[in-house]
Parts: C-alpha cells; sequence; structure tokens
C-alpha cells in the first residue's frame, strides 16, 4: 500500500510537471508580451482550455469571497 501510494505521488508530480511546461511557460512568456507561435492543433487547444479554466476559477473565487463577506456581515 505504501509503495502505490509512493507511485501515485511520482505520476502526480510528472503530470503536474507536463501541465507546467505545456502551459504555465507560454501563459507566463504570453503575460511577458513575449509572442510564442504555437502549433494548431493539441498544443493550443490545450492552452486555451487552461485559459478557460483559470478565468472560471477566479471568477468563482470572487464569488465565494463575495458570498462569504455578505454573510458574514449578515451575522
Amino acid at each position: 500500500m505504501k509503495d502505490s501510494k509512493e507511485m501515485l505521488r511520482i505520476v502526480g508530480i510528472i503530470l503536474l510537471g507536463l501541465f507546467v511546461l505545456v502551459v504555465g511557460v507560454p501563459l507566463v512568456l504570453a503575460a511577458a508580451g513575449i509572442v510564442v507561435i504555437t502549433a494548431v492543433g493539441i498544443i493550443g487547444i490545450i492552452i486555451k482550455l487552461a485559459v478557460l479554466l483559470i478565468k472560471v476559477a477566479v471568477t468563482l473565487a470572487i464569488i465565494y469571497l463575495v458570498l462569504v463577506g455578505i454573510r458574514k456581515l449578515l451575522k
């Protein structure tokens, strides 16, 4: 059981590193103003999905914080 937990941890770290390389680096470069030409295809789709996911996460976080603030004010 301990080995399977360690293996899942290693796989998770590898997938996180892959995500950072495929999505994070182009996003950081784009934020810095450096244009990176990505191949039209899977990499472009992954980057667009990552940007959409980040926008959705930020929107949900803002809504949550507003609701928590309103709840706190009403108590």
